[in-house]
């Protein structure tokens, strides 16, 4: 288990798993490998079942801009994070090497990562919008110097038909090759304000009055700017 005292003023893991049973985290890569890997710093993983969820494998290029080490190329993205939380935490996750289509069961927060705006549609149509066991949608997506997060009750119509304008707005940006492109920092920056967001999420729950939750965050690194609002 993780020894929270350096956070547990801001962030008790103990209160936040009496309130939250399960958390569904979509997409295994950049954004999600960083996050499930700090769910378990944050102690979460010790508390709460986390699932994560993804289909794919570690191949050479995704060591220089996901949370894998080259010790781990050629294993399942759900079985090396696996191996990652245990050996830093001494928690476990659970795993489904499988692509999520929403027609699954998820739980009450559920973190969308994955490659594509059609797949986030299809999760969101099918799987997300109006099912009252998901209380919280934290949804991001990644360029090569920027990102958004969308922050969202699936069962407020007001989030609802907010975050639906924005399921054409797409900031990922492809190499020559046509390949993604994937910058590690721009990852860690969005990794962490989509964590706050639950943290904030978490926060407003507690009643603490002062804080609020920013349903959508845009931010440039090149140049430096950000902007955000609520719904």
């Amino acid at each position: 288990m993780i020894d929270a005292l350096r956070h547990m003023l801001l962030f008790s893991p103990e209160r936040f798993g009496q309130m939250v049973k399960r958390i569904d985290v979509i997409g295994a890569g950049a954004t999600g490998s960083r996050i499930v890997r700090q769910l378990g710093k944050l102690g979460v993983t010790g508390v709460c079942e986390v699932h994560v969820w993804d289909d794919d494998v570690v191949k050479g290029h995704n060591v220089g801009n996901q949370d894998f080490g080259n010790h781990q190329k050629g294993m399942l993205k759900v079985e090396a994070l696996v191996q990652t939380v245990l050996l830093e935490t001494g928690t476990r996750i659970v795993i489904h090497n499988e692509r999520v289509n929403g027609t699954q069961n998820l739980g009450q927060i559920v973190f969308v990562l994955t490659d594509t705006m059609s797949s986030r549609e299809e999760i969101w149509q099918k799987g997300l919008k109006l099912k009252l066991r998901t209380s919280l949608v934290i949804e991001t997506r990644m360029g090569k110097d920027c990102g958004r997060i969308y922050t969202i009750n699936p069962g407020a119509m007001k989030h609802i038909a907010e975050y639906e304008k924005t399921l054409n707005h797409n900031v990922a940006e492809t190499s020559a090759c046509g390949s993604p492109i994937s910058v590690g920092p721009t990852a860690e920056i969005l990794s962490g304000y989509a964590l706050w967001q639950m943290m904030k999420w978490f926060m407003v729950q507690e009643g603490k009055e002062e804080i609020y939750v920013d349903n959508e965050v845009i931010f440039s690194l090149c140049p430096l700017n950000m902007m955000s609002r609520t719904f």
